[in-house]
């Protein structure tokens, strides 16, 4: 494809993205206020001094930054006449993930939210059986994240990253309202351990329009804490299960995970799930209507704020 695609910030999640640039043939430039020459030799890129320079060389803008700088980048980047992807969660208030969503609409230009759990394959079977009507309508659905704290102090400071809610768990909250629709209600709770604010976890409770319950809950760990996704959705007549950690797909014995472990070379790289980031950057880049819209991302932006509420007030918070 002759696109040519700017790249700012290339901390871990422009890592991510990179490969799905690379896929389809982007030419890649990138702006970062660090690590932009390892990026660029890494992945192929052209290094900007700044940003304005950035914006002139390109058709489309992927911002990997930390989620407070989210706001000015993507209405610069819009204001130059570029489409954007953005990572998630679009901005840290509703107020302004709305008016980044309403930007692009009066610009005529589009905006993709990176919510990349929607591209997981188990995730998108999931919604594909919902949308067949195999287990009637969602009732009752529970999501639960697991990993380690993120290696960057930023994410610890609420006031950056939104903490736990606003970044680790949005991702089950998009998906609970991908699956059992908008939300008029919210309750949250959370627990940090008394010895380090870096190990949390947190349990939200959504009240959907549609009568559903949905309950997130999200921990973020110690380091080396094992990374583990799960969804249960029941419906009328049936029910979706899964997790990551009870379906590893390929399992090794003890003798070849010992060797895998060594990084000898000895065993071929085994790895079958396409990656969910390079898809969503796939489809993107194909203009078709995407999975996941700018106004999604702002209404996920708007339920995890109503948390953050929930959580300092202890109270029950409507949703916008």
């Amino acid at each position: 494809m002759d696109l040519r695609v700017g790249i700012i910030g290339t901390g871990g999640i422009s890592h991510a993205h990179a490969p799905g640039w690379t896929e389809i043939g982007a030419e890649r430039h990138c702006y970062s206020v660090a690590g932009a020459p390892a990026f660029a030799e890494r992945f192929g890129a052209t290094v900007h001094d700044t940003l304005e320079s950035l914006l002139s060389a390109v058709d489309v803008v992927d911002v990997c930054t930390p989620t407070a700088t989210h706001p000015e980048l993507v209405h610069a980047a819009l204001d130059a006449g570029l489409h954007v992807v953005c990572e998630k969660p679009l901005a840290l208030t509703g107020e302004d993930a709305h008016a980044m969503v309403e930007h692009a609409e009066r610009a005529g230009l589009r905006l993709l939210p990176a919510h990349v759990v929607r591209y997981f394959p188990q995730y998108a079977a999931a919604r594909r059986a919902v949308d067949e009507h195999r287990i009637g309508r969602p009732a009752v659905l529970r999501f639960e994240r697991t990993g380690s704290f993120p290696t960057q102090p930023w994410f610890g400071d609420e006031s950056q990253s939104g903490g736990i809610v606003m970044d680790q768990m949005i991702h089950d909250i998009d998906q609970a309202l991908w699956f059992a629709g908008p939300a008029t209600s919210v309750h949250a709770r959370q627990s940090v351990a008394p010895s380090t604010d870096t190990v949390r976890t947190a349990h939200v409770i959504l009240t959907h329009a549609s009568g559903a319950i949905s309950h997130c809950r999200g921990l973020w760990g110690a380091p080396g804490t094992a990374f583990r996704y799960t969804f249960d959705i029941a419906g009328e007549t049936g029910r979706l299960r899964y997790d990551s950690a009870a379906d590893a797909g390929i399992e090794f014995d003890a003798v070849a995970a010992a060797r895998r472990d060594t990084g000898d070379g000895f065993l071929p790289d085994v790895e079958t799930m396409r990656s969910p980031y390079v898809e969503e950057i796939v489809e993107f880049a194909a203009g078709a209507g995407a999975r996941v819209t700018a106004a999604d991302g702002a209404r996920a932006v708007d339920v995890s704020r109503a948390a953050l509420e929930s959580l300092h007030t202890g109270r029950s918070v409507a949703c916008r």
